[in-house]
């Protein structure tokens, strides 16, 4: 009975698991400034982090979250175990904010830095008071590469050796999107902060240089992974592995003729329009020295014709007075 027991526990936590996973967070334009903002007025320039309430909706198996507010927040960077953060507070504005938008929940909460810290489960568990299954979102305020500057998480709990379950973070998709009018307001504040003297080519040169270097990165973090696992040093996730599965599924097969003859051909074309861009280049810089060339020879002979006109007119005027003397 107790093997069975064990069995049930675990199929139980693979199941909860596995419907987290199916969970997305999608995070809306304001949140993020909101956070930033937070950030930026309260902990810039130290090493504090500050805590914050999500609010939002849920949809299907969407999250969406579209509002957020500060909430205050200490710890002490010495002992982990000693912090404080003012749930009346976190009540009597939330209150608030349900007098503005009846539609809006609290989702979950938010926090900056780079990684997770042990008293985040506690934290946890104080909005679990407002929420039966809240997600913890880790915002990055200053992220390094291009990439989404947040990450989601949500408990479940595991099963031990003993009968006591174990609670931990488990990841859950986090995405950026927008509503029509999020989109129109985040596209007016792109226009105040793009560089104008920056080329158009070149930024798409250098986007598509940082997506280069992100899908490195994501396949090295792939590589480590299967590493581990064939090594023993981590359990194979079944969700992770069919997806890297999927992936190489949709790989082209790179020894099939039509797709080199394709390969071949699209760079046959891609090298004939440089070829032709350079042409017409070239043709363009030969007719601007041409028309360079008139416009000289035009405007000296303009010059040596008023400075022939006016030799004359001053000869004239000098003869002019010899008569009348």
């Amino acid at each position: 009975m107790a093997g069975n027991d064990a069995v049930d526990c675990l199929s139980s936590y693979s199941a909860v698991a596995g419907l987290l996973t199916k969970k997305v967070v999608v995070v809306h334009p304001i949140v993020l400034l909101s956070v930033v903002d937070h950030y930026n007025r309260v902990a810039k320039g130290t090493s504090r982090r500050v805590v914050g309430c999500i609010l939002g909706e849920a949809v299907g198996d969407e999250w969406h979250a579209t509002n957020s507010f500060a909430v205050p927040f200490e710890e002490d960077p010495k002992d982990p175990a000693v912090w404080f953060l003012d749930s009346d507070y976190l009540e009597q504005l939330f209150i608030m904010f349900k007098k503005v938008n009846t539609m809006e929940r609290i989702l979950g909460w938010y926090s900056t830095g780079t990684a997770a810290k042990p008293q985040d489960l506690d934290i946890h568990e104080i909005f679990r008071k407002h929420c039966p299954n809240p997600f913890y979102m880790l915002v990055d305020v200053e992220p390094k590469d291009m990439v989404v500057p947040a990450k989601a998480y949500c408990t479940i709990e595991e099963p031990t050796n003993s009968k006591a379950f174990r609670k931990s973070f488990v990841y859950v998709p986090c995405t950026i999107g927008a509503y029509e009018a999020e989109e129109v307001g985040v596209e007016h504040l792109l226009r105040d902060t793009k560089n104008a003297s920056t080329s158009t080519l070149a930024t798409k040169v250098g986007d598509q240089l940082e997506t280069l270097k992100m899908l490195g990165r994501r396949l090295r973090e792939i590589s480590a992974y299967l590493e581990d696992v064939a090594s023993n040093k981590l359990k194979p996730n079944p969700t992770i592995i069919y997806t890297i599965q999927e992936i190489f599924n949709l790989l082209p097969d790179s020894s099939c003729p039509e797709l080199q003859k394709a390969f071949a051909t699209q760079t046959n074309d891609s090298m004939m329009t440089l070829y032709l861009a350079s042409v017409v280049r070239s043709v363009l810089a030969l007719h601007n020295l041409i028309d360079n060339k008139i416009q000289n020879k035009r405007e000296a002979e303009r010059k040596e014709k008023e400075s022939t006109m006016a030799e004359e007119e001053k000869q004239k005027k000098a003869a002019d007075a010899d008569n009348h003397s």
